[in-house]
C-alpha cells in the first residue's frame, strides 16, 4: 500500500521546498540530511509528507517516551489507513539486576511490564515483517537486543482456508511460539481449544481474537472475533501468526546452545577456583545449572536473554539483533531532536556494560551476558541506510555527517508566528519581577514555564508561588514518566498555569498555551545554559503569538549573546516573509489533550485511579464483567467481588466525566 496522508492543511511557508529537497535527495541515495526546523514550524508534518513521497518503511527514533508518544499520535492522525506503530521500553517499573561491591548487595531484576506497550511492540515487529506502509515511532530502547528476526519469522505460523494440517500440529506450533493454553479465559499470548475450534489471541491484538474452525485435518474458516461481544468482524483467506514473545529459540539450536553454556560455566568455575574465589565459583555454577534445567524442561528461564548469544549463534562481541534488524534494507531513518537523541544512542552501550561488569566479575552472570546488550554506536551507524536528522539545534555530529548542501531549513512557520522577543534583566529582585510578569500574562489567559538550574530551586520556588495562590507544579528528573505527562496535560486542560522545571521541557513538547518562558541563571555557562539549550528553551513559547522570553542574567555570556543573535535573525526573516505574503500570525490551536491516551488509560495516583480515556474505560468494564462472571463460575467469589467493585468505580468516574 501507498502512504495515504490525511490533513486539513497544505504545506506552507518553508515546508514545500524542504519536502521537495528532502525527498529528492532520498531518491538520489543521499545518505545523511539535516532538517533544521524552529519550534512550531511543522517538522512532523514535513516528515509525513516526505514519507508519503518516498514510500519507504520508516523508523523514527527520539530520546524519551513522552515525545515518542506525541509523535506517535501525530503520525497516526496523518496516516490513519497505514501502519503507524509505537516501540518503547515496556516497563512501567524497572530495577535492573546489579551487584554493589562496597556493601556486598545483590539486587535481583524486578520489573512491571505495561501490557499495552508490550502489545504495541508486537504490533510494530509484525507490521514491519508483513507490509511496507509502516512508520514505527521508537525510543532509544530500539537498539537493544530483541532476538533474531529470521527466527521470529521462521517461528511464525501461516494458516489459510483449505489448508491441510493436523490440529495437534497447530497446537504444538503454538506452544513452540510460547503461547499458553488456557481453556477458561483467553488473554494476550494465549489460546484455547474446543473440539475442532482453536481460539488464539496474539499479543498484538487488542480486544479481538482469531477463531480457527477445522473439519478433520482441513481449515474451514479463519475469523476475527471481538472478545467481549463475541461478534465476527472479519474473515481471513490466510493469516500469519507471529510468536507470543520477541525472543524465540529454534529447537535445532537448543541442544548445541545448552552445551555451549555448560562449557562456559565449567571454564568460569575453573577460573574462579584457580584464583581462590570459591564463593564466586559456587555462585556461578549454582545459578547456571538452575537456568539450564529450566531451559531443558520448559524452553525458557528467567533472564534467558543473558544467554542470547548462544541461541542466536553469535560469536563473542558480535552485535545483537535490534529493531533495526527487522526493517528492509531500503528503510528510512528519522532521528528526531537529534541533538539529544544521538548522544543518548552513543552512551547506551557503555552504561549497560558497566552495570554488568560487577555481575560477571563476582559470579552472578557468565561473561556471555555482555553480549545481551544495545548496539555500540558504530554498529548503529552501520545499520543506517538513509537518515534525516531533525532538530532546531543540530549537534556537531550531525553537521560532520552531513554535507552543507544537504541541509533543509524550516524557519518560516505556516502560522506566521515569529520568534519570541527576548528580554534580559538583572538578577536583583528577580523573583518579584517574575511574579509581576506572571500576573501580567495570566490576565491574558496565557501559561508560563519557568526554567531553573537546580531541582532544589524548582521545588522552593514552587512552594513560594503556591503560598501566593498560584496554580503551579514543578517538574524534574525525579518525577515519574507518567506523572510528568499528567502535569503537562493539566496545563493543557487549564488545571494549572505555571510549570517550573529544570531540563525536561526543552525539546518537542507541544504547549501552544505558553506565552512566557522565564530562564533563571541565564549567564551560567554549561550544558543547561549552552547556546543549543537556550535556543530550545526560548522555543517553548514560539507556538503563541504573545510568546515572550525573560532571561535573568548579570553578564552577557557567549552562549547568551549567540542565542539572542540567532533568534533575532530568524525573527527578522519571518517578519519580512509575513509582510511580503500579507500573513497575519495566528496562535497554534491544539485540541489534543491526552498525549499518552493511546496506551495509558488508567494510572495510579495516591491509591485511586483516574480515567484517561472514556472509550477505553467502557471497554475495560466489558472485560471486567466477563472476568467477574468467569470468576464466579469458578467459585472465586473474593476475586469476583473485587472485580464488581472496580466496575462500580469505573462507572461512577465515567458518569462524572460525561
Amino acid at each position: 500500500m501507498d502512504f495515504v496522508l490525511e490533513s486539513p492543511f497544505e504545506p506552507a511557508g518553508d515546508q514545500p521546498l524542504a519536502i521537495q529537497n528532502l525527498s529528492e535527495r532520498i531518491q538520489n541515495n543521499i545518505k545523511d540530511q539535516i532538517l533544521l526546523g524552529v519550534t512550531g514550524s511543522g517538522k512532523t508534518f514535513t516528515m509525513a509528507n516526505v514519507i508519503k513521497k518516498v514510500k519507504r518503511p520508516t523508523l523514527v527514533i527520539t530520546h524519551n517516551k513522552t515525545l515518542a508518544a506525541q509523535l506517535f499520535n501525530e503520525f497516526k492522525k496523518f496516516f490513519p489507513k497505514n501502519a503507524v506503530e509505537y516501540f518503547v521500553s515496556y516497563y512501567d517499573y524497572y530495577q535492573p539486576e546489579s551487584y554493589i561491591v562496597r556493601s556486598d548487595t545483590y539486587i535481583e531484576k524486578d520489573s512491571s511490564v505495561n501490557e499495552k506497550i508490550d502489545r504495541l511492540r508486537h504490533n510494530a515487529t509484525a507490521s514491519i515483517l508483513s507490509r511496507r506502509d509502516v512508520v514505527v515511532v521508537a525510543s532509544v530502547s530500539s537498539i537493544y537486543n530483541i532476538g533474531k528476526p529470521d527466527y521470529y519469522m521462521e517461528a511464525s505460523l501461516m494458516l489459510s482456508i483449505g489448508q491441510t494440517i493436523r490440529r495437534e500440529d497447530i497446537l504444538s506450533k503454538l506452544i513452540d511460539m510460547q503461547y499458553e493454553r488456557n481453556d477458561f479465559s483467553l488473554g494476550n499470548g494465549m489460546f484455547k481449544v474446543k473440539g475442532e475450534i482453536i481460539e488464539i489471541m496474539p499479543p498484538y491484538f487488542d480486544g479481538e481474537y482469531l477463531r480457527i474452525e477445522m473439519f478433520d485435518d482441513e481449515i474451514e474458516n479463519i475469523s476475527l472475533f471481538t472478545l467481549i461481544e463475541q461478534e465476527r468482524i472479519y474473515r481471513y483467506e490466510e493469516i500469519r501468526i507471529f510468536p507470543a514473545k520477541h525472543y524465540v529459540i529454534p529447537e535445532r539450536n537448543l541442544e548445541s546452545a545448552i552445551e555451549a553454556i555448560r562449557a562456559e560455566m565449567f571454564e568460569r568455575v575453573k577460573f574462579f577456583r584457580d584464583n581462590g574465589r570459591m564463593i564466586e565459583a559456587q555462585r556461578i555454577e549454582q545459578r547456571t545449572r538452575y537456568d539450564l534445567e529450566m531451559i531443558e524442561e520448559f524452553g525458557y528461564c528467567k533472564g534467558i536473554e543473558n544467554y542470547s548469544r548462544f541461541f542466536d549463534g553469535r560469536n563473542p562481541g558480535d552485535p545483537p539483533w535490534s529493531l533495526m534488524s527487522y526493517f528492509p534494507e531500503d528503510y528510512l531513518l528519522i532521528i528526531d531532536e537529534s541533538h539529544m537523541t544521538v548522544p543518548q544512542l552513543n552512551a547506551m552501550y557503555n552504561g549497560d556494560r558497566s552495570r554488568k561488569q560487577n555481575l560477571i566479575d563476582y559470579g552472578f552472570r557468565l561473561p556471555s551476558a555482555y553480549d545481551n546488550r544495545p548496539l555500540r554506536f558504530e554498529e548503529f551507524e552501520e545499520r543506517v541506510n538513509q537518515c534525516i536528522f531533525v532538530s532546531a539545534t543540530p549537534g556537531d555530529y550531525e553537521y560532520r555527517k552531513t554535507d552543507k548542501d544537504h541541509i533543509s531549513e524550516l524557519i518560516v512557520r505556516p502560522t506566521g508566528i515569529v520568534e519570541p522577543e527576548i528580554h534580559v534583566e538583572k538578577t536583583k529582585g528577580q523573583v518579584f519581577r517574575l511574579i509581576e510578569k506572571i500576573r501580567e500574562k495570566l490576565k491574558d489567559d496565557l501559561k508560563i514555564i519557568v526554567n531553573t538550574l537546580t531541582k532544589k530551586m524548582s521545588e522552593e520556588l514552587t512552594s513560594y508561588l503556591i503560598e501566593l495562590d498560584f496554580r503551579v507544579k514543578y517538574l524534574h528528573s525525579e518525577i515519574h514518566t507518567i506523572d510528568r505527562t499528567k502535569i503537562l496535560n493539566q496545563m493543557k486542560k487549564d488545571e494549572i498555569d505555571i510549570i517550573i522545571g529544570v531540563n525536561l521541557l526543552r525539546e518537542g513538547i507541544d504547549l501552544p498555551e505558553v506565552g512566557l518562558v522565564v530562564i533563571f541563571d541565564g549567564d551560567k555557562e554549561g550544558f543547561l545554559r549552552s547556546e543549543r539549550a537556550l535556543v530550545q528553551l526560548c522555543g517553548r513559547c514560539a507556538r503563541n503569538v504573545e510568546g515572550e522570553v525573560l532571561i535573568f542574567a548579570d553578564n552577557m555570556t557567549r552562549s547568551l549573546k549567540n542565542t539572542i543573535e540567532t533568534i533575532n535573525a530568524r525573527r527578522e526573516k519571518q517578519i519580512v516573509f509575513n509582510r511580503i505574503h500579507n500573513i497575519t500570525p495566528k496562535t497554534i490551536q491544539n485540541t489534543d489533550i491526552n498525549m499518552l491516551e493511546t496506551y495509558v488509560n488508567i494510572e495510579e495516583d495516591n491509591g485511586e485511579k483516574e480515567i484517561r480515556n472514556i472509550k477505553e474505560a467502557r471497554r475495560e468494564i466489558n472485560t471486567l464483567r466477563y472476568e467477574m462472571k468467569l470468576a464466579a463460575s469458578m467459585l472465586e467469589f473474593e476475586r469476583a467481588a473485587n472485580l464488581r467493585d472496580r466496575i462500580k468505580f469505573l462507572e461512577q468516574i465515567i458518569a462524572e466525566n460525561t
